[in-house]
C-alpha cells in the first residue's frame, strides 16, 4: 500500500469510526447493549476509544511505510479535535435532527 492510498484509508476509517457511536445502539457496533438507548456519556467513551483505535492503525500503517515520526502533544490535540469535527454529522443525526412522526 503506498503512502497516498494509506492516508486516504485512514481518513475514511476515521470518518466511519467517528460517526459509528451515534448511528447505532450497539456497543462498538458489535456488542448488544442492555438498554434500548445508549447515553451520551457512553457514546463519548466509544468515541474516545475509537480515536485511539484509528490512531493505532495509522501508526501501524506508518511503520510499514518507513520511519515513524515522533509526535508531541500538539499532534494529539489537533487530531482529537479533527476527530470530533468528523463526528459532527453523526451527532446532528442523533441529537439535533427533528423527529417527525
Amino acid at each position: 500500500m503506498d503512502v497516498s492510498l494509506s492516508s486516504w484509508f485512514v481518513i475514511l476509517l476515521a470518518v466511519v469510526a467517528a460517526n459509528l457511536p451515534f448511528i447505532n445502539e450497539r456497543l462498538f457496533a458489535a456488542l448488544p447493549f442492555g438498554r434500548p438507548v445508549k447515553s451520551l456519556w457512553l457514546r463519548l467513551f466509544e468515541l474516545i476509544v475509537l480515536y485511539f483505535v484509528v490512531g493505532g492503525l495509522a501508526y501501524l500503517l506508518e511503520s510499514r511505510i518507513g520511519n515513524v515520526f515522533r509526535q508531541n502533544w500538539e499532534f494529539y490535540a489537533i487530531t482529537g479535535c479533527f476527530f470530533l469535527v468528523l463526528a459532527f454529522p453523526g451527532f446532528v443525526f442523533r441529537y439535533l435532527r427533528k423527529h417527525h412522526g
